[in-house]
């Protein structure tokens, strides 16, 4: 799987992006057909403490998955994303399944 990162406004370290890409690694247990991923990393200049936003896209054949959270933290915000991503996915490897 192929993982594209953006950060805007900011420049994401090492750590974060390791972390990003292990957990989206995680993904190929539930939807193994992934093509590649998109990953938006974005700091609002707000005064709320929740200004990091994570968007996903996740392409699949015949198919596109987008997720956007926004929390205090980006490693906060790429779990709950992912989180939401891999319900997406289950629910779409069962649909095919009922479909075949």
């Amino acid at each position: 799987m192929k993982v594209n990162t953006q950060s805007v406004n900011f420049t994401a370290d090492g750590k974060l992006i390791d972390f990003m890409e292990t957990r989206l690694g995680k993904l190929e247990q539930f939807y193994d057909k992934i093509v590649s991923t998109d990953v938006y990393l974005k700091v609002e200049n707000t005064s709320t403490k929740e200004n990091k936003i994570v968007e996903i896209k996740v392409l699949v054949p015949r198919d596109k998955f987008v997720v956007k959270k926004q929390c205090k933290t980006f490693e906060e915000a790429i779990d709950t994303a992912c989180s939401s991503l891999e319900r997406q996915l289950v629910k779409r490897k069962e649909k095919i399944r009922l479909n075949a």
